[in-house]
Order: structure tokens, then C-alpha cells, then sequence
């Protein structure tokens, strides 16, 4: 097409065009900050924009750089601490008090712990038992004391975290936390707060919740710490707890079957329960958010909670929002002696996730994966710790430079975090195979060793979950031949110890390296399956284990999973000898139930279905059938 007819300069390439047209939307909606920062006669002065006005910039600020963001597919989180920088003191100095914008703020992280709460399941995210409570209870006062240790050995050495004797253990304390916000936003947006990973990392924020009541209690007496103030706040939560709990149990299912057919009435209730276990837990001393949290998971086993958690999600979006710009205004002056101490700090947090996280992980035989991904997810520092710090300096007990120190490295981890978070997986590769290099030795308890690797098993499945355990159920019942010539590769202790309960073998690894592969026998195998769609391969793709596939056993069978046509056709040419495409085996099913619904025989599809439900008995089975039967 002749250049003058296209509007197009020659060679002017399709990215570069909307990458253009992104950055001339984005200063169209900066355009409005720019006139509310400037002079002139009848100019707003900077900082003294009302309540409204100031929302009203965050979120022109937020859009503008989410759109940046969007193009440079960066993470959104960063663009919005961007917005604050842009919008705050360090920057067009609109906003110069952020106090209301912040206070406002706090609401997005409430909605935001009160829906995490609607989707724990305790008894699921209990069921890692000694790899939930261990590094519940140990991780905080572990990392503080390596976090101690060697900021007291840097300060030593010169380097000064603020001044008083207090400033030291006071920043050891704030770097053993990590922040709810920032974590439970990323895991949430990647689907990973059900994972093993996840939950451990779930776990041990809601520990460190409890661990930061702690050093509020006793801080106020540091010099003399009383243990009954400490007693008596974590007996006013234990029945704030009971008390939701009994109430979720007799009181509002009745409420809630009574209002279930007007949704916005089940909205208004359900955020009325929201904020009346927070200022419950808060006139019990403990936080809103952490009332929030409670008032999620009493409800979790509702019927209603998915609608709530779809009604709810936009107005949570708008208010985190608000906090991760509140989060930029708040991002101080730069000073070099602040900086330098801040990346000390910054280092400091990553050395004692090493040690307070990963450390104990792989204390428990947990492994290198489940052992390193909460390392990565929790390596930032707390909203809690700017609270204690800020008391710390009201006190008396440490100077505004600790302060100061301690908010740097804060932001400096929130904006680092995206990152960490978004690219944990192959993160988590590289160093497992660095860990392997350097000799050290996978320290799960079902880790691949030589007498598994010489259960030579001519089927083998790459990776467990869904799919597989279906497959498992289907040759447990219909075809038993398989069974006995089935082996499982998966880095899910609880599949793994499931599995291997059952009477199936098991090797403990990581689909993706190939140094797993090799030790699971893949080179006798005759069938290789790997029902793990990319979605849920973290760290790899059906392509990449297929190579993997055809290099370490060549003659082999080779089943993978696609998610689409296309990809299965990718799939097919790269050598695939067969691709699973879930979604049109459902799409399949979906058609016959129509077919069938049309005619009038659904009733006998159905009951066949049920049937057949309460016959299986899969290894990821979460729901009963003998209820739905109960329900019939």
C-alpha cells in the first residue's frame, strides 16, 4: 500500500504506532496535571487541593501511567507508585499532604484481605500442616535475629541506620515482615494463592500479623515489656474469632438465604460484616484488615461468597488503586546517606528471606521449589513496619532518619516485588539449578533418588492436577491394566505423598529441568504424558517439555496439552504424537447436554453423571459427592 494513501511512514512498524498513539492518550490524561501544578493567576497553590480533587488527580495520574505501563508491559502496581512520585512532592507537586488520600486508601487493603478471606479454605491451606505452622511461628523472630546480626555488624562498620541504640533491632524488626498488600495483589492476579507455595506464603503473612500485634503491645514498654497487655489483645482476638465464627454459623445463613434474591442487599451485607469485624477487631486492639480477614473466612463456606467476591472486585480495584499511588506520595527526597542505608537494608531483607524462609522450608524436606517460591513472594517489608517504625520515632526510641531509611527500602522492594512476583518461576528454575551445580541436594523428603529413579514404569505423567487425577480415577475403576504401569513426576509434596499412598510411584521434581527427567527414567519410558496446560506449567511450556521429551527419549510416545486449535496444531508439527485440548472434550460435552436438554432426556444424563461422581475417588478431589446426592 503507497505510504501516503496508508498515513504511515515507510518501515513505521504496527508496535511503534500504538506504542505513539499510548503516550499521546496517556499526556492528553496527564494534560490536566500539568494546569493544576502550573502558576498563573487563579492557580490552585500546590497542596491544597481538596479531598475530592486530590482522588480525582491520583486517578488521572493512575490512568495516564497504567496506560504506560500497559504498552511497555510492565506491571501495573509499578505505573501507580510512578503516579504517586509524579503527582507528589518529588514530582508535579500537586498533592503534598497524602494523610487523606492515604486513610482512604486503607479501604482497597480491608476489601482486599476481606475477598483473599472468601476464597481460604483453613482446612486446605491447613492441610500443609508443618510447612504452614513452622515457618509461621519461626519465620519473623528467625529473620529478625539475622536481620540483627548483620545490621548491627554493618553499623559496626560504619554505616548508620539512624541514631540511638534502639535504631538497629527497630529495623530488623520491620525487615522480618512482609507486605499483605503487595504479595496477596500479585499471587492473587496470577492464580497462585491456591498453589502449595501460595499458601505457605498465605500462612506466614497471616503469622506475621499476628507476630506485628506482638510488637505493638510491648513496644509502648519496650524498656519494660509486660507480658499480660501481650495475653490479654491475643485473648480479645481469639474471641472476636470464636464470635464470628458462632455467627457465621447460626445467625447469618439465615440472613443471607433472606436476602439472596436481591443482590444488592447481599452486597450491602456482606460489606456491612466486613466492617463490623473490623472495628470489632480493631476496639480488641488488633487491625482492621486483620478483622477484614476474619470476616472473609467465616463466610468462605457461603453459597453466596463467589457472587460477593464478583460484585466487590471493582469497587476493590479503585481503592488499591488509591493506595499504591498514596504509596508513590510517600516516597521521600532522596538524601545519599538514606540511600546507601536503605540498599544495605534492601540486601539485608533478601539475606534473612534466605534464612528465615527458604532456610526453614528446606529444613522441613519441603524442597528446593516449594522452599524458594516464598522466599521470592515475601521478600519486601510491611505496611506494619512503617506503622512501628513511625511509633518507634513518636516515642522517642529512634530518630526521622530511621524512618527515613526504612521507607526507602520499602519502596524500593514494592516496585522490585512486581518483578520478583511476576517472574518467581523462572527465578525459582535458574536457582534450583544453580543449587544443583553447586551440589546441594534436593532436601524434600520424596526428593528423585536411586531406587526411585530404577522403578522403571513404561507410562509416565509429567506434572499432577486435574487432568491427571482424573485419569488416575479412570484407571482405578475402569481400567486397572494401567494402573500398574503408571509413574508420576510432580514438585507437590502432598500429590507426591498422596500418590505414593496409594501405591503409586512418585519422583519429587520439577517437570521443566531436565536434570529431573533424567533422574525419573525417562529414557526406558514408552509413553510420556504431560497434562499440565502452559497456563498451569509455570516456568515452561508444552513446546519446551516436549523437546525435553524427544531428546531424553527419543522413542517414546509423547501425549502434551494445548489450550487452543492453534496451539494444538503447533503442537502436532513440533512432533506431538497426540495433544489433549481440554476445552473441546468440554466443548463436546457441553453440545451432547444440549442435544439433550432439547429432547427431554437431561434428567437421565444428569443421574448418570451423579453417579458416576460418587464412584470417584480422585487424589484432588475438593468437593463431595455424597452432598450433592444429600441435595438430590
Amino acid at each position: 500500500m503507497d505510504p501516503e494513501v496508508s498515513g504511515t511512514e515507510p518501515g513505521d512498524r504496527p508496535a511503534v504506532r500504538l506504542v505513539r498513539r499510548g503516550a499521546g492518550l496517556a499526556a492528553l490524561l496527564a494534560a490536566p496535571l500539568l494546569l493544576a501544578s502550573g502558576g498563573g493567576e487563579g492557580a490552585t497553590a500546590p497542596g491544597s487541593l481538596s479531598i475530592i480533587a486530590g482522588i480525582a488527580a491520583c486517578m488521572v495520574a493512575a490512568s495516564a501511567a497504567g496506560i504506560l505501563m500497559r504498552l511497555l508491559r510492565q506491571p501495573a502496581i509499578l505505573g501507580y507508585i510512578l503516579a504517586g512520585v509524579a503527582v507528589g512532592p518529588l514530582g508535579l507537586r500537586v498533592l503534598e499532604d497524602a494523610a487523606e488520600i492515604e486513610t482512604i486508601s486503607e479501604i482497597g487493603l480491608i476489601l482486599l484481605l476481606f475477598m483473599i478471606g472468601l476464597e481460604i479454605d483453613l482446612r486446605r491451606m491447613f492441610s500443609a500442616g508443618r510447612l504452614v505452622l513452622v515457618p509461621g511461628i519461626l519465620q519473623f523472630p528467625l529473620c529478625a535475629a539475622a536481620g540483627w546480626a548483620l545490621l548491627a555488624g554493618l553499623s559496626a562498620a560504619g554505616l548508620s541506620f539512624g541514631s540511638g541504640a534502639w535504631a538497629v533491632p527497630y529495623v530488623a524488626a520491620a525487615i522480618a515482615m512482609s507486605s499483605t498488600m503487595i504479595v496477596v495483589k500479585l499471587l492473587y492476579d496470577k492464580r497462585e494463592l491456591d498453589t502449595l507455595p501460595g499458601r505457605i506464603t498465605v500462612g506466614i503473612l497471616v503469622f506475621q500479623d499476628l507476630w506485628a500485634i506482638v510488637l505493638l503491645a510491648v513496644q509502648p514498654n519496650l524498656a519494660d515489656p509486660r507480658l499480660l497487655p501481650v495475653l490479654w489483645t491475643f485473648g480479645k482476638g481469639a474471641l472476636l474469632v470464636g464470635a464470628a465464627f458462632l455467627a457465621s454459623r447460626y445467625a447469618l445463613p439465615v440472613v443471607f438465604r433472606m436476602l439472596a434474591k436481591v443482590p444488592e442487599l447481599l452486597l450491602v451485607l456482606s460489606l456491612g460484616w466486613c466492617f463490623l469485624a473490623g472495628l470489632a477487631a480493631k476496639a480488641a486492639g488488633l487491625s482492621m484488615e486483620m478483622g477484614a480477614l476474619i470476616a472473609g473466612v467465616s463466610l468462605a463456606t457461603f453459597p453466596y461468597n463467589l457472587d460477593v467476591i464478583a460484585r466487590v472486585v471493582s469497587i476493590r480495584d479503585f481503592f488499591i488503586t488509591l493506595f499504591f499511588v498514596a504509596l508513590g506520595l510517600q516516597i521521600p527526597r532522596p538524601e545519599p546517606a538514606a540511600l546507601v542505608a536503605a540498599a544495605a537494608v534492601v540486601a539485608a531483607v533478601f539475606a534473612t528471606r534466605a534464612v528465615g524462609v527458604f532456610g526453614l522450608l528446606e529444613a522441613l524436606r519441603a524442597g528446593h521449589r516449594v522452599s524458594l517460591l516464598p522466599a521470592l513472594n515475601l521478600s519486601q517489608v510491611s505496611e506494619f513496619s512503617l506503622v512501628i517504625v513511625a511509633l518507634g520515632v513518636k516515642l522517642g526510641h529512634v530518630g526521622p532518619e530511621t524512618l527515613a531509611c526504612t521507607l526507602w527500602a520499602f519502596s524500593i522492594l514494592a516496585v522490585a516485588s512486581t518483578y520478583l512476583v511476576a517472574w518467581n518461576h523462572g527465578i525459582q528454575s535458574a536457582a534450583t539449578r544453580i543449587l544443583s551445580a553447586a551440589g546441594f541436594r534436593d532436601a524434600a523428603g520424596l526428593a528423585p533418588d536411586e531406587a526411585r529413579a530404577a522403578d522403571r514404569r513404561p507410562v509416565v505423567l509429567l506434572g499432577f492436577f486435574r487432568t491427571a487425577s482424573a485419569f488416575l480415577d479412570e484407571a482405578t475403576r475402569k481400567r486397572q491394566g494401567l494402573l500398574p504401569l503408571v509413574k508420576v513426576v510432580d514438585f507437590n509434596p502432598e500429590c507426591v505423598r498422596d500418590l505414593e499412598a496409594r501405591g503409586i510411584p512418585c519422583v519429587y521434581g520439577d517437570v521443566a529441568l531436565r536434570s529431573t527427567l533424567e533422574h525419573a527414567g525417562l529414557a526406558d519410558a514408552k509413553v510420556l504424558v504431560c497434562t499440565l496446560s502452559d497456563s498451569i506449567l509455570r516456568g515452561s511450556t508444552n513446546k519446551k517439555v516436549l523437546q525435553l521429551m524427544r531428546e531424553i527419549s527419543p522413542g517414546a510416545q509423547r501425549i502434551v496439552t494445548a489450550e487452543s486449535p492453534g496451539q494444538a496444531m503447533e503442537l502436532y508439527e513440533a512432533g506431538a504424537d497426540f495433544v489433549l485440548q481440554p476445552s473441546a472434550v468440554s466443548g463436546s460435552a457441553a453440545a451432547v447436554a444440549v442435544e439433550q436438554a432439547l429432547s427431554g432426556t437431561l434428567a437421565g444424563m444428569r443421574a448418570e453423571a451423579i453417579a458416576d461422581l460418587a464412584e470417584r475417588r480422585e487424589v484432588l478431589s475438593r468437593t463431595s459427592s455424597q452432598r450433592i446426592l444429600r441435595s438430590k
